[in-house]
């Protein structure tokens, strides 16, 4: 036989497209030709493949060979072309029969020795092997534990070339690797950050709560050493438990940039990205010749922490406006459009001035009226409309950090924000989003239904500290949140105060 056959995948956002690769062995000047939109790495696997083989105790066909890669009008990238290709001239050439390679998907980049390596974006192959049927994917060693999270498909991870023409050809038996989800999640409960480091800031902390009790977006102000940064890398530990869907989703996308979260190769706990102020807009957005994940996608089910917030870039900040509004992040190449998901929590921290002194009592301010306004207005108003909760972060009192009382844990604050989301699913379970905060306009007369003490309060309010149309229904979405996380179906009063208490800094923002 002197055709073959065999199936790969390759990668179009955070999802796999299966490739065919068609081999061609023909009578000829020996010459191999890789068509099909091959990248640099595609096109030198020749030499790799040849040694492997080599070096497995096959002979490399001395023919002309011509690989195919279908679809033939989508670019085509990357080293884990290796191994199917090299089954294929081995199918091509009568030693493994076409029957049996056809019922798998296969990956892998190989080295010079035959041992196969792990490549990108495994989990999505998985998850596109089993939507097209196939019986099982093969593929490196080192990939299987997260390929094997989807069930359904029976994924065997191989550690030579040789292992996987014995695999193929009977002369071993392989069992399919099973992934022990219990063992897995077990060794990611431990959390190394937790509330009850931080002392003292009572109130931001009970912001923080409300935030994620309904999913909404943060701006702390305050001077430097107040414990802002402090208060947004434990976030991410009171957040409610990622679903399996969240947990998929997640790796799906760490895979696609071939590194995970703590180094285990699944991510079982929300995400915390915290760029530097220097990002550049492709390392925020997502980007290259074949677009690849940011910041913002590598944040999805997690937290996006940005310090500093007026220095960043200006056109950094206005490309977070999509996803907050959307939940998903595109991205445009010539012939190309991906979508990346992108639905996170943004945390901001900035100082009051561009010195970080003023309202401190214990430092003079240095800055100069004009220099405090060109400093704040570096945000964008339309940036701003999407920060739910603004909250004050005084300096610490020496007196509080020494203190010996007891500080409510991460986990017992994680318990209260469960049972508040709980509620907000049950309550939006026939609807497209979750959580408070992605309420559409026409959902708040439903859901959040006020008293008629709460009605007076916030009416007075409107009139008496100028709030605006957003900053009115982001106070209601806000105090929806505190009535769940007391248990009331009503929004009370007093939840309306707690609410305008995270909208002062409207009046001292513009």
């Amino acid at each position: 036989m002197s055709h073959a056959r065999t199936y790969s995948s390759m990668l179009i956002g955070i999802k796999a497209t299966l490739v065919e690769i068609e081999v061609d062995i023909t009578p000829g000047l020996p010459s191999f030709t890789i068509v099909g939109l091959p990248d640099a790495a595609i096109r030198e696997s020749r030499e790799r493949v040849k040694a492997a083989l080599r070096n497995g105790g096959f002979k490399f066909p001395s023919r002309k060979i011509t690989i195919n890669m279908a679809p033939a009008h989508l670019r085509k990238e990357g080293a884990l072309y290796d191994l199917p290709v090299a089954i294929g001239l081995l199918c091509a050439e009568g030693i493994i029969p076409q029957d049996i390679i056809k019922d798998y998907v296969i990956t892998g980049e190989l080295s010079l020795d035959g041992t196969i390596r792990p490549v990108k974006g495994i989990l999505s192959t998985a998850i596109a092997a089993r939507e097209k049927g196939f019986k099982g994917l093969i593929g490196p060693v080192e990939n299987v534990q997260e390929a094997a999270l989807i069930n359904g498909i029976s994924v065997y991870g191989m550690e030579t070339l040789i292992g996987v023409i014995n695999f193929l050809t009977g002369k071993i038996s392989v069992k399919p690797y099973i992934t022990d989800r219990n063992l897995l999640f077990s060794k990611e409960m431990t959390n190394e950050e937790d509330m009850k480091d931080v002392k003292g800031q009572e109130s931001a902390k009970r912001a923080l709560e409300v935030a994620a009790a309904g999913g909404h977006n943060v701006l702390m102000i305050g001077p430097p050493g107040s414990g802002k940064t402090m208060l947004a890398q434990r976030l991410s530990t009171i957040l409610p438990d990622l679903s399996m869907e969240e947990i998929i989703e997640t790796t799906m996308i760490y895979s696609l940039v071939n590194r995970s979260e703590r180094g285990l190769p699944i991510s079982c706990r929300r995400p915390f990205r915290a760029p530097h102020h220097t990002i550049s807009y492709a390392g925020m957005a997502g980007g290259g010749n074949i677009p690849r994940p940011g910041e913002i996608s590598l944040a999805h089910n997690g937290v996006l922490f940005l310090d500093e917030l007026p220095e960043y870039r200006r056109d950094v900040l206005e490309v977070l406006r999509q996803p907050l509004e959307e939940g998903s992040i595109s991205i445009s190449r010539a012939g190309y459009a991906v979508s990346y998901p992108a639905r996170f929590m943004l945390v901001c921290a900035m100082n009051p001035c561009p010195c970080g002194f003023l309202g401190d009592g214990r430092h003079e301010c240095t800055c100069t009226s004009w220099q405090i306004h060109r400093y704040r207005t570096r945000i964008s108003g339309p940036l701003m409309d999407r920060i739910d909760i603004h909250i004050e972060v005084p300096p610490v009192d020496y007196r509080r950090l020494s203190s010996d009382l007891p500080v409510e844990s991460s986990r017992e604050i994680k318990t209260r924000v469960s049972k508040a989301r709980y509620i907000q699913r049950d309550r939006f379970k026939d609807g497209r989003f979750t959580c408070n905060s992605q309420m559409p306009p026409g959902h708040i007369n439903k859901y959040c239904v006020l008293t008629k003490d709460a009605r007076g309060l916030l009416d007075a309010a409107m009139k008496n500290l100028g709030f605006s149309a957003r900053a009115y229904t982001r106070i209601l979405k806000v105090s929806r949140t505190i009535a769940d996380l007391d248990g009331s179906s009503h929004i009370k009063a007093c939840h309306i105060s707690e609410a305008i208490q995270y909208r002062t800094l409207d009046r001292k923002f513009h």
